[in-house]
């Protein structure tokens, strides 16, 4: 049963780095703030599974994933947010230089 589990989560891995690797650089922003929805449903199975866990050594294993869980979909966030504050026009303008020379 335990190489059941094994090949899983080699299936999975595979299998995001193909959809992740085939998608264009264009669409990385946009998919972004979509794939924060992932991040949660990672880190509730990350729970999940500490909750299920016996052994010491599963509870560190799935503590440290609970751990990478909550740091990505927080990550994802701020990540999103400042992507999308670069496309607001009602920021202010940065201030010139001191000393720079303004070209005509």
């Amino acid at each position: 049963m335990d190489t059941f589990y094994l090949y899983i989560f080699m299936l999975a891995a595979f299998t995001g780095y193909e959809v992740i690797a085939r998608v264009p650089v264009i669409l990385h922003t946009p998919l972004m703030s979509g794939s924060n929805f992932v991040h949660g449903v990672v880190l509730v199975g990350a729970m999940v599974a500490l909750g299920h866990a016996n052994t010491p050594l599963e509870q560190g294993i799935g503590f440290f994933a609970v751990l990478l869980g909550a740091a990505n979909a927080a990550g994802g966030y701020v990540v999103t947010e400042r992507m999308l504050a670069m496309f607001r026009t009602d920021r202010p303008k940065a201030p010139a230089m001191p000393g720079a020379q303004s070209v005509k």
